[in-house]
C-alpha cells in the first residue's frame, strides 16, 4: 500500500473525502501527512481527528520557496510519502519539490481546464456566463494548471446559480472523482509497465 501525503490550504474537504476512502479501502493508499501552508484552518483539524501527522507552516518564516520546499521534502521523507495529492494547495509547486515527484504528484482543479485555471474558477465561470464547467484531475507541472489532465468532470452550471451553489455542486463530483483517480494513478501500470 502506498504512503500519501495531501497537501491543503483551506477547509479541507477533498483532503476529507481521500482519508475517508482511504479509510473504506475504496483507495489503497495510507494518508501519512497533511502539508498545509495556512495555520488555523480546518484542514488541520480533520487531520488531528484521524490521527494524521502536519506540517504546518507559514511561507512568511523562510527566505524563499526552495527554504519552505526543502523543509517540505524533510518531512515527506520522515512520513515515508511515495505520492502527493494537492487538495486546494493555493501555491505552485517549486522545483525542490518537483525534481523529486516529477509524475507523482496531483492537482484537483475546480473547472474544465484549460478554461478558468488559477484561482477563484469558479467565479470565472459564472462572469463568463459559460452553461457547464466541471473538474480536472491532472499531474503537476511547473505551471499554473498546466500539467497533463488525467480526468475530467462536467457540471452544468444553471442560471440561477450563485458560486455557493455551484462550489456545492463542484465539491460534490470532486469528492467522488478524486479518490478514483488517485486510485487509478497508483493502480494502473504506465507504458513502462511500472506503478507511479
Amino acid at each position: 500500500m502506498k504512503n500519501i501525503a495531501v497537501f491543503a490550504s483551506g477547509t479541507g474537504s477533498n483532503f476529507q473525502a481521500i482519508v475517508d476512502a482511504s479509510e473504506s479501502g475504496t483507495l489503497e493508499a495510507k494518508v501519512t501527512l497533511l502539508v498545509c501552508d495556512r495555520p488555523g484552518v480546518k484542514a488541520i483539524e480533520r487531520a488531528e481527528k484521524h490521527g494524521i501527522p502536519t506540517f504546518v507552516f507559514s511561507s512568511k518564516e523562510y527566505r524563499n520557496k526552495e527554504a519552505f520546499e526543502t523543509e517540505i521534502l524533510k518531512k515527506l521523507k520522515e512520513a515515508k510519502a511515495e505520492f502527493i495529492a494537492l487538495a486546494g494547495y493555493m501555491r505552485l509547486i517549486g522545483p525542490t519539490l518537483l525534481s523529486q515527484f516529477q509524475g507523482k504528484m496531483v492537482n484537483i482543479h475546480p473547472s474544465l481546464l484549460p478554461a478558468f485555471p488559477g484561482k477563484d474558477a469558479i467565479g470565472q465561470a459564472l462572469e463568463a456566463g459559460v452553461s457547464e464547467t466541471g473538474v480536472t484531475v491532472h499531474f503537476v507541472d511547473n505551471g499554473m494548471d498546466t500539467g497533463p489532465i488525467i480526468e475530467q468532470a462536467t457540471v452544468p452550471v444553471d442560471e440561477n446559480d450563485t458560486a455557493e451553489i455551484l462550489q456545492q455542486k463542484i465539491h460534490k463530483i470532486e469528492h467522488e472523482l478524486y479518490p478514483k483517480v488517485i486510485q487509478d494513478v497508483l493502480h494502473t501500470p504506465t507504458e513502462k509497465g511500472e506503478f507511479v
